[in-house]
């Protein structure tokens, strides 16, 4: 099915022939890991409002992705965020901690580390 904007719906994300960015609207109510999401960021458009993760909940989510299935490339997606954005680093670690995902932890913060200290 195609939407007047031009998305079409392909396995529960909308894509759109014009981008390789995709949306997803999960199912609630909204977890990473093992804790329900609560700081949500609401923009206000034209067409309503859109509520985004914040900063640090997006970062959890790419961290989480490392953390359960080893994937490296949401490792890079995660310190991108934290060098874009303001990341609550304090809250990382307890989220992390109470993940049991100490030692992924520690090597993010080496890999970022090293990132900070080559600019």
């Amino acid at each position: 099915m195609s939407y007047e904007i031009g998305f079409y719906e392909k396995n529960r994300y909308f894509k759109h022939p014009e981008t390789e960015i995709f949306i997803e609207f999960p199912s609630g109510p909204l977890a990473i890991g093992n804790e329900l999401v609560t700081d949500i960021i609401k923009i206000e458009t034209d067409t309503g409002i859109l509520n985004i993760l914040s900063p640090t909940e997006c970062f959890k989510d790419r961290l989480a992705a490392y953390y359960f299935w080893n994937d490296r490339q949401s490792l890079d997606q995660a310190i991108l965020v934290s060098t874009k954005n303001d990341v609550d680093m304090n809250e990382i670690r307890r989220w992390s901690i109470k993940e049991d995902e100490v030692i992924k932890f520690n090597i993010f913060r080496k890999r970022l580390k090293l990132i900070i200290n080559a600019v």
